[in-house]
């Protein structure tokens, strides 16, 4: 009986942190020109703002999100076009145009100057921020950043993975191929994905040149890399640092592939809180 009172105790104290957490979450809404952008917000202090992958929502990041605003962040977590309340033009546009989505989102909510951190496909929404926006852009974090150059077949597998009407263990292996180290699950990641979304962040990308924002313009960056990403193998490694020298720091998450966000929150969270601290 005394260890079955523990037990109890112990799930509802899990249980009343979680919605605790649940309950210190806002939501609002920034609008400019023919856009709305659904905001998730939490925490209180310096800015940081978190992009999530292709076709996926920020609600990756609660995790992460819980962690950084224990940690004393304001957490900015704007949803793409065309997820949750967000909404806005998703043809005839670049990555010119989801950058201005961050900028507004950066202005309103971050008291004007903000971190922001992009995971995968975000990378490049960071990046080209960085470029556009400078004066909004306190550093920046390319999290499980994708090589310059990648096989073909990963991207195959992305299509696979996102894909509701494939077979769910056709899917699964895919995940496992592209985006989770071995023993990390991948089911969660079933869900969560917006196939409408894909296409338009894909021609977004398409419609401008690599080098419009791989530098990611002269902004301090923090290359959060996951040890066992399928897109930035070991020899890759170094990239960013031989290309733009000491204002890239490397930081290398184990047991993670291209996913890393699920994979290893705490990890992330601690790797970003770090670097943060480093930032004048």
């Amino acid at each position: 009986m005394k260890y079955l009172l523990g037990f109890l105790l112990l799930i509802t104290a899990y249980l009343m942190s979680d919605a605790a957490s649940a309950a210190s979450r806002t939501r609002k809404i920034v609008r400019y020109d023919s856009v709305t952008i659904d905001v998730i917000v939490e925490g209180q202090g310096p800015a940081i703002l978190l992009i999530p992958s292709l076709a996926r929502d920020s609600e990756d990041y609660d995790a992460v999100a819980e962690g950084l605003a224990a940690a004393g962040f304001l957490v900015l977590r704007p949803q793409p076009r065309g997820i949750g309340g967000s909404t806005g033009p998703l043809t005839g546009i670049s990555l010119h145009d989801f950058a201005n989505d961050i900028a507004e989102v950066i202005a309103a909510l971050g008291d004007g100057r903000a971190v922001i951190v992009g995971h995968a496909y975000g990378n490049w929404v960071a990046r080209m921020t960085a470029v556009d926006h400078p004066n909004l852009v306190r550093g920046i974090v390319i999290a499980a950043a994708a090589a310059k150059q990648y096989p073909k077949e990963l991207t195959a597998a992305i299509n696979v993975a996102g894909d509701p009407s494939k077979p769910r263990e056709d899917r699964l292996n895919a995940l496992r191929f592209a985006y989770f180290a071995p023993g990390n699950d991948p089911s969660g990641w079933l869900a969560g994905w917006h196939p409408q979304v894909r296409e338009a962040q894909r021609a977004a990308v398409a419609a401008v040149k690599q080098s419009d924002w791989w530098s990611g313009g002269t902004a301090l960056l923090l290359d959060l890399q996951a040890e066992q990403d399928p897109f930035k193998p070991a020899d890759k490694r170094t990239e960013m640092q031989d290309e733009f020298g000491a204002r890239v720091t490397i930081a290398v998450i184990p047991n993670a592939s291209h996913a890393l966000i699920p994979e290893q929150p705490k990890a992330v969270v601690d790797a970003l809180v770090t670097w943060v601290k480093t930032l004048p």
